[in-house]
């Protein structure tokens, strides 16, 4: 078992709007959170997920790359996920493993 987090610094007055939208598109996901920062970089919005293995992961990136829809998100949402990446300013994956 894996927890990815995609952190993203948001410009000035998006890490908010960006944190709803990815509630909103995280939503099917029972083990996706949302956060934002309390400390740290300001504007920081975190996603954390967890996967089963590294090539689930990898199949679902492959499936985002070639424009292939989610089945569990909503049609609205993903037409708001198409300006999200004009909310950020950097951003970057973490992939922990679960020692169990």
């Amino acid at each position: 078992m894996y927890i990815v987090r995609e952190i993203f610094r948001a410009k000035p007055g998006n890490a908010g709007k960006m944190a709803k939208l990815m509630k909103k598109a995280f939503k099917s996901d029972k083990s996706a959170r949302v956060m934002t920062d309390m400390v740290g970089p300001y504007h920081t919005v975190v996603i954390e997920t967890e996967v089963e293995s590294l090539a689930a992961w990898e199949q679902t990136m492959k499936d985002y790359k070639a424009g292939k829809p989610d089945p569990n998100m909503d049609e609205e949402v993903m037409k708001e996920m198409a300006n999200y990446n004009d909310w950020y300013v950097e951003g970057r994956r973490e992939i922990y493993q679960i020692i169990e």
